[in-house]
C-alpha cells in the first residue's frame, strides 16, 4: 500500500498539518498586545513628557514671576538702594545673587551667573515716565522672529526715592519637545530651543527718607 493517501479532494494527507499550522500562526494573536504597546509608547510618552515639560516652564515663568515683584517690592521701599552711600545699597551682583535666592527653589543659578550672565538676565533702570515703558514692552532681539536676545542695552541703574522704575527679568529655558504648543521663543539652532521666561513690572518708588 502506497504511504502518501490521497484524500477524498485529490491532495496528499501529508500537506494538511502544515496548511493547518500556517494558518493557526495567521491567526495567532500571541504578543499582539506587547508589539501594539511598543508602537505606541513611544509617541504616547513624548507626549507625557512634553506636557510635563511645558507645565515645568510655567511654573519657573511664574517663580520667576513672583522673584520680580519680591526684588520690586524691595527697591520700591528703600530696603534695596543703589549708588546712595547706605548700608543697603547694592552691586548689580549682589542684585543678581539676591534674585537667584529668589528662585532657588526650582532654578539653580551657576556659580558664574551672578557675575556672568548665561542664563538669567536682568535689565534694571530709571525712567522719566510710565509712558516710556512702552517702548520697552517688546522682546529685545539681534534679529529676526526666534532670533537670540539682545542684552546690549541691559542696564542696572535703579533710581532712588520717588523715581519711576522698570524692573525686567529674562531666564532661557531649555526645551526638549516643543510639541503640545509653539512654547520656544529661541530658536538658534535645532539642537537649542529655547522658552524665554519674561517678567516685568514698573513701578514708582517711595519717598523715603
Amino acid at each position: 500500500m502506497s504511504a502518501n493517501l490521497q484524500h477524498h479532494d485529490g491532495q496528499p494527507k501529508a500537506r494538511r498539518p502544515k496548511r493547518r499550522a500556517w494558518r493557526r500562526l495567521l491567526r495567532s494573536r500571541d504578543g499582539a498586545a506587547a508589539i501594539e504597546f511598543a508602537i505606541l509608547s513611544i509617541p504616547y510618552f513624548i507626549i507625557v513628557f512634553a506636557i510635563f515639560e511645558t507645565f515645568a516652564a510655567y511654573t519657573a515663568e511664574q517663580l520667576v514671576t513672583n522673584a520680580v515683584n519680591t526684588m520690586a517690592r524691595e527697591l520700591r521701599t528703600g530696603n534695596i538702594t543703589y549708588n546712595l552711600g547706605r548700608a543697603t545699597d547694592m552691586t548689580e551682583k549682589q542684585f543678581r545673587t539676591a534674585f537667584c535666592d529668589e528662585v532657588s527653589i526650582m532654578i539653580a543659578c551657576s556659580a558664574s551667573e551672578p557675575d556672568t550672565p548665561e542664563k538669567l538676565y536682568l535689565d534694571v533702570e530709571t525712567l522719566p515716565t510710565f509712558k516710556a515703558i512702552a517702548d520697552k514692552a517688546s522682546i529685545p532681539r539681534t534679529g529676526g522672529a526666534y532670533s537670540d536676545l539682545d542684552t546690549s542695552a541691559f542696564h542696572f541703574t535703579p533710581g532712588g526715592p520717588d523715581t519711576i522704575n522698570l524692573l525686567r527679568a529674562y531666564y532661557r529655558w531649555n526645551v526638549t519637545f516643543d510639541l503640545i504648543r509653539a512654547i520656544t521663543h529661541i530658536r538658534p539652532d535645532s539642537d537649542t530651543q529655547q522658552f524665554l521666561i519674561i517678567a516685568t513690572t514698573a513701578f514708582r518708588s517711595e519717598d523715603y527718607p
